[in-house]
């Protein structure tokens, strides 16, 4: 588990770092910077549960707030969302987020599924 969640950690950081040219880099360089913290404290055993519950909880509050364009994006058939965004393109940038973050949450589950002798 511990090359996992080194493995997971490295991920996480990476999803970071790509976030430089984003229009909004602090919040998801942040974000990912976060969970890939969890994971690296988590690979050393001294993950703490109550921090990681708070990601969890911004993931998934801030993923509500994007699920209604989430939602339009599929109603309009799920078109591409892997061509560059575009003014008259919204729901490319907004469903990528919305996807992101659930990506972030679905890390922080990850690490709460197993109950750690160290938290």
């Amino acid at each position: 588990m511990k090359i996992v969640n080194w493995v997971m950690a490295l991920v996480f950081v990476l999803f970071a770092a790509v976030q430089y040219n984003d229009p909004d880099p602090i919040q998801w360089i942040v974000l990912y910077g976060g969970v890939a913290v969890h994971f690296a404290m988590a690979a050393m055993g001294r993950m703490y549960r109550p921090a990681v519950w708070i990601w969890l909880a911004a993931a998934v509050i801030w993923a509500a707030t994007l699920f209604p364009a989430f939602l339009d994006w599929i109603n309009m058939g799920e078109p591409s969302i892997v061509e560059s965004m575009k003014a008259e393109k919204p729901w490319v940038e907004l469903t990528r987020e919305f996807l992101g973050l659930v990506i972030a949450a679905a890390g922080c589950v990850f690490l709460l599924r197993k109950r750690s002798s160290n938290s």
